[in-house]
């Protein structure tokens, strides 16, 4: 029995199943959802197919299927039956598959290429492979478990041949769909050029022989220049696929211009037998701006997707680690987790890792949308593809390849390219029955006319005065070709089907570089809608971590004095409230003393000797038993509690010295982000384990609505669902931590702050990269900016084919006159997306 998910952004069933497989395949034909829903149908077709994920962004086609039933031949097969090319089609690296590209100098003929198939072929875990002779290259496909890339390599060799390089790289990498996306742009440039010249030609002859004197020969020699425009080069690959597409049922864009061109160009030959109107010059105009689209489309539609191309130029191509003592330079595939890097001034950083030596300022940009460098020291976090301006580090590699946090953007990015918007699916339905609707309404149209024309005249007459290419006295059957295939080009599924993914191609790139990761197209739906905003309390709204906020010293003691004593005791613990106060003495660039003799006492607080003077930190209680008298202290101490703040009591030499105060402080940006949602008509509510009256002050100090306090990790899911209850399915939360999880899945858009926890960010639909919560206000805005170019979009493309159509079968508008509209209409499409990057998204 047949299970298949065809849903983009569907979670993918199955993938831990060990009869499933993965298969990647690049698909540069796939231009539009039309074209990926077709795709999507003649690969569910086979057996055993589980799930399949098209992304017309990167020319891929993702598909989970059981091993036993099906293999990556077949859906190749199945892809090609639809009417597109294939360039590349193997097992992901999901099911532990790899490729390799093997540099063989001495192959220089087919024979050597077969030979070194028929030896490759005999290894047991080969997938695919590939020969190119005039680049002396062998592409092998692999399963690593069996089969690694020495064995590989010495297969070759064994054959007599010498082998120069080994290139390792993971299939599903970009390189693949990149270079794929460069080749169908060089071929759509070569097609339109070869058709170009002779149609050009053809175009210069037509004028002076219709208008002037007859050219001796004319037809001949048009039939001769418009032959290769119509049936080679890009004629042939339209024809092939769409004889494809007819027989597999699945009729694509192809189809419409292969009956809106071959029939002409055959029809016109009758002139040589037959003196009548000769159709060749529209037969080859006709295909000559299908290249022009064809060529233009893929152009723009580049532009539109720049945002992964950009991330992926970011990532350093090396880096100079030290190996025995010695700095090498090695290509960044090579790095090891563990491994030194050394980054010097002006350089990228080549993965993620952590600081181990040295200080300087990295620009942070790609990650966070800001462009102010940040210091960086032993000790701290650094970020693959960032930029180091002036100092020296030393940073261990803590993480490589697919686990990098560029890699995660860009993963991100292509599965919001991905997926699907809600609104899409009625569009998609109605485009998949697009292409038979224009087939039998041209059909209609032509059978209309030979049998109407005396009652459609009319139509002509009126037309011949608003429109230069209207001719009223055209006879039935002309009338009636002319009408037939001005339908068949003036329709257009590609302006449909890439209405939604444009729009969402260019938001969820302008979200990556602001630091706004969206997951799905359906939160870019959901998101514009939100009326409710939970927010977690803690790293959150707060930095999530303790800050000294208040040194208040008794009489006799200046602040100074008393937080520098403080600060040297607090030093030989390990708590982070004690380090709260020893860095906040740094940041004042106090010298703290040298400390003798600390004591932690258990469960009051701690003691040492500074400067020759005993000092007591701690609770009341650790006052109390060292004969301490309080007086008003108390009443300080009493004052911060209220506000939410751990206080603690100082004395030095058995005297009350004052009090110093700790609390997680509130985020820079979070008044500015609540008081800016509700300038958005947002509800904002805050959750948090705290008791009422922290949770209260803190609520009030940056203009929370509601709060909701005392609540437990688990209790957040059901605070999600009492609020959706009462506001609707319109609740979105912010979170940071573990156990934040559950509840940013109960949420209708769950947001992770990306400083957070990798189970928060995975769980959420979109995440904040920088963990500002102003950055939400940005991700509504895109979000409203995204759906608005949708709408739009859909709108023109729906309005365009709705109004062109019914004008061509009445017989107004000249084939090729539709074939110029038909290109326009999806240039426009895609031209209003890229639109969107004026989008102004700060409102605070």
């Amino acid at each position: 029995m047949k299970r298949v998910s065809t849903q983009q952004g569907a979670d993918r069933k199955g993938n831990g199943s060990p009869n499933h497989h993965v298969a990647r395949l690049i698909v540069p034909g796939m231009g539009s959802n039309h074209c990926a829903g077709l795709v999507r149908t003649s690969i569910a077709r086979l057996d055993g197919i589980v799930d399949i994920q098209a992304n017309i962004a990167n020319h891929a086609v993702e598909v989970t299927y059981e091993g036993a039933n099906t293999d990556v031949e077949r859906i190749r097969q199945a892809v090609e039956s639809a009417g597109y090319d294939v360039i590349s089609a193997q097992l992901s690296g999901e099911a532990q598959a790899s490729q390799i590209l093997l540099m063989v100098p001495g192959m220089g003929s087919d024979h050597c290429a077969g030979l070194i198939k028929t030896s490759l072929e005999r290894l047991s875990g080969i997938t695919q492979i590939q020969t190119n002779i005039a680049n002396h290259q062998v592409t092998v496909s692999f399963d690593l478990k069996t089969l690694d890339a020495e064995t590989i390599k010495r297969t070759v060799e064994n054959a007599g041949y010498e082998v120069a390089s080994v290139d390792n790289r993971l299939v599903g990498d970009h390189k693949t769909s990149d270079e794929a996306e460069e080749r169908y742009l060089t071929q759509a440039w070569r097609r339109l050029w070869f058709a170009a010249i002779p149609t050009t030609v053809i175009m210069l002859l037509m004028i002076p022989h219709m208008f002037w004197f007859p050219i001796p020969g004319y037809l001949a020699i048009v039939a001769v220049l418009a032959f290769p425009v119509v049936f080679l080069k890009g004629g042939k690959a339209t024809h092939r696929s769409a004889w494809r597409s007819l027989k597999n049922r699945t009729a694509n864009m192809d189809v419409l211009i292969s009956l809106g061109s071959m029939p002409p160009y055959l029809i016109g030959l009758i002139g040589f037998i037959y003196p009548m109107t000769s159709f060749i010059e529209m037969a080859s105009t006709i295909m000559t701006f299908h290249m022009l689209g064809r060529y233009l489309e893929t152009r723009a539609k580049g532009r539109a997707s720049q945002a992964i191309k950009r991330l992926i130029k970011m990532g350093a191509k090396t880096a100079i680690v030290l190996r025995d003592a010695q700095e090498i330079e090695v290509p960044i595939d090579q790095l090891a987790i563990g491994d030194v890097m050394i980054i010097k001034p002006g350089a990228k950083v080549p993965t993620d890792g952590e600081v181990i030596e040295g200080y300087s300022h990295l620009d942070e940009s790609i990650a966070t949308g800001e462009s102010v460098p940040v210091e960086k020291g032993p000790g701290a976090m650094v970020l693959g593809a960032t930029m180091n301006k002036e100092g020296l580090l030393k940073v261990r590699a803590t993480k490589i390849g697919a686990d990098t946090f560029l890699s995660q953007v860009i993963r991100l990015v292509e599965q919001a390219q991905g997926s699907k918007v809600p609104i899409q699916e009625f569009a998609d339905k109605v485009t998949s029955t697009f292409v038979p609707a224009v087939i039998i309404i041209s059909l209609l149209s032509f059978l209309g006319w030979l049998v109407f024309a005396d009652t459609l005249r009319p139509v002509l007459e009126w037309g011949a005065n608003v429109l230069p290419w209207v001719d009223p006295t055209l006879t039935p059957l002309i009338a009636a070709l002319l009408a037939a295939v001005a339908v068949l080009v003036i329709a257009c599924p590609c302006a449909l089907g890439l209405a939604t993914p444009t729009a969402i191609m260019v938001g969820s790139g302008m979200g990556a570089e602001r630091g706004v990761l969206i997951r799905s197209g359906e939160a870019i739906q959901t998101l514009k809608d939100i009326k409710v905003v939970v927010l977690d309390k803690t790293g959150t709204i707060t930095a999530g971590k303790p800050s000294l906020t208040d040194v208040i010293p008794a009489p006799g003691f200046t602040k100074e004095e008393l937080l520098a004593a403080t600060a040297a005791v607090e030093g030989g613990s390990e708590h982070p409230l004690a380090q709260a106060i020893v860095q906040g003495a740094k940041d004042q660039k106090l010298a703290i003393p040298e400390l003798k003799d600390f004591r932690s006492i258990t469960a009051r607080g701690v003691e040492g000797v500074v400067d020759g003077r005993l000092v007591h930190v701690g609770s009341r209680r650790l006052l109390d038993e060292q004969g301490v008298s309080l007086g008003e202290l108390d009443d300080r101490l009493k004052s911060l509690e209220v506000q939410g703040k751990t206080a603690m009591l100082v004395a030095i030499d058995k005297q009350p010295a004052g009090v110093v105060a700790v609390a997680d402080t509130i985020k820079e940006d979070s008044k500015a982000a609540i008081k800016a949602m509700h300038d958005l008509n947002i509800h904002v509510v805050m959750v948090t384990g705290d008791n009422e009256r922290t949770a209260k002050h803190v609520a009030d100090l940056v203009g929370i609505d509601e709060v909701l306090a005392n609540v437990l990790p688990e209790g957040k899911v059901d605070a999600v669902k009492k609020l959706q209850t009462k506001y609707g399915e319109s609740v979105a939360m912010v979170g940071d931590g573990i156990n934040d999880a559950p509840a940013l899945k109960q949420a209708n858009v769950g947001i992770a702050i990306g400083a957070g926890a990798d189970v928060a960010i995975e769980a959420a639909d979109v995440t904040l990269v920088q963990g500002q919560l102003t950055k939400l206000i940005e991700a509504i805005l895109l979000s409203r900016a995204t759906f608005r170019k949708i709408v739009q979009n859909l709108f023109w493309a729906w309005f365009y084919n709705l109004a062109a159509i019914p004008i061509a079968a009445l017989g107004l508008l000249h084939p090729m006159v539709g074939v110029v509209a038909m290109t326009i209409s999806s240039l426009s499409v895609i031209g209003n997306s890229i639109l969107l990057k004026r989008a102004k998204l700060r409102a605070y």
